[in-house]
């Protein structure tokens, strides 16, 4: 898809493989010929990975690369894991000729073992080396853990005349769950715009994308988002919230974050379909936010999914313990192209077509609270064999 990540102008990328994993990509350069305005959201777990305290207090200053290894988390692994985060950030300025602070870093893989360096320091050096708009596919490729398909979008739009550029690429197939999850994104764009409207678009559009999507409830210790923007486009410099200027460059952000999260929802680890849950008539959109979540988390109702058991009772009672003030009796399910469910009770229909709706790529349910305007949508994943098989032998 043109590159994803080097779609914007002035971007080079490229992914290579450091042996840190076995015989795969697992290194990746992201790099702006110019300085860039960042933004980032990180996750809300305690515990939290070196690169991940290492950005948090990078953002906002100007960045130029960032370098992205997986098969390895570096988290728990103390001051040395620190140090070597550090010595990410110096391997890689070096090579690209500029300020180990322009340098962000993100790490994926297993907790507490500490990075093989010399094949880190040799994966930067043939990266940097190598950079490339084409490499921007061996880049999406070089994140992945236990992704099957690389997941990249693009954005193109105009602003006041100028053409503006959006790119992205990001890795995530298990524990993943909202408030940041098992989530490495990266965005970059041409736009002029100051550091603090990026960070408000990037931080909003993050609550309707990546913090509605669950595959497992396990939320790791290395989840961000970053975005880049090296104001190549030329347009007027985007500084206030309410302008016309930043919802264009909102709306544009919001479709590749939801593209990003629904991929990632859809690669759950053993997934077979991907589960869309729209909330309709909450008293506000935060309700019904909180509802979508707690029903695309359902392990229960994920496992009824897989087992093609159109089981809505699962539905309304994921919907009565999240928490939100409900009103059963007037609560209004469907599942796929029927209704199962009508004022907390059930209807009759067609279990065949039900099991075919279970059958398909997307499964959609609907539920309507019937007690506002509120609405939201969150996605996930089915529950299945292969989740087991593949988190028994993450290690080995």
């Amino acid at each position: 898809m043109k590159n994803g990540i080097t779609f914007p102008l002035g971007f080079l990328a490229q992914g290579v493989e450091a042996n840190i994993k076995k015989q795969t990509l697992d290194l990746a350069v992201i790099f702006s010929e110019v300085p860039c305005q960042t933004a980032g959201v990180f996750t809300t777990n305690r515990v939290q990975a070196a690169c991940v305290k290492a950005n948090r207090e990078l953002i906002g200053r100007k960045t130029r690369a960032i370098v992205i290894n997986s098969g390895n988390a570096n988290a728990c692994t103390g001051l040395q894991g620190e140090k070597d985060n550090r010595q990410m950030m110096t391997l890689a300025a070096e090579c690209l000729g500029i300020k180990p602070e322009e340098v962000l870093v993100a790490s994926t893989g297993v907790i507490g073992v500490e990075l093989p360096m010399d094949k880190v320091e040799s994966g930067i050096n043939k990266a940097c080396a190598s950079l490339s708009k084409e490499g921007g596919e061996n880049a999406a490729a070089a994140i992945m853990t236990t992704d099957t398909f690389p997941k990249t979008a693009i954005a193109e739009f105009t602003i006041g005349g100028k053409t503006v550029r959006m790119g992205g690429m990001a890795k995530g197939s298990g524990m993943i769950h909202p408030d940041m999850a098992t989530t490495l994104i990266f965005i970059t764009t041409d736009a002029v715009i100051s550091k603090e409207c990026l960070q408000q678009a990037l931080q909003d559009s993050a609550n309707i994308s990546y913090n509605m999507i669950s595959v497992d409830g396990d939320t790791s210790t290395n989840d961000m988002a970053l975005i880049l923007a090296n104001c190549q486009a030329g347009n007027v410099e985007i500084t206030a919230v309410n302008s016309p200027e930043y919802q264009i460059f909102r709306e544009a952000l919001d479709r590749i974050n939801i593209s990003l999260a629904k991929s990632i929802a859809r690669d759950g680890e053993g997934a077979t379909c991907l589960i869309e849950v729209e909330v309709s008539g909450a008293r506000q959109d935060q309700d019904a936010r909180q509802v979508a979540r707690t029903v695309v988390s359902s392990s229960l109702f994920k496992a009824a999914v897989f087992g093609k058991d159109a089981n809505w009772g699962r539905i309304i009672c994921a919907v009565g313990y999240s928490g939100i003030d409900i009103d059963p009796d007037i609560v209004d399910i469907c599942l796929g192209r029927q209704q199962v469910a009508r004022k907390g009770a059930g209807v009759d229909f067609d279990e065949e077509m039900a099991k075919q709706d279970l059958s398909e790529e997307e499964v959609k349910v609907q539920i309507n609270l019937n007690q506002g305007e509120g609405r939201a949508v969150a996605w996930g994943c089915d529950l299945t064999y292969d989740y087991v098989k593949i988190n028994a032998a993450y290690r080995t």
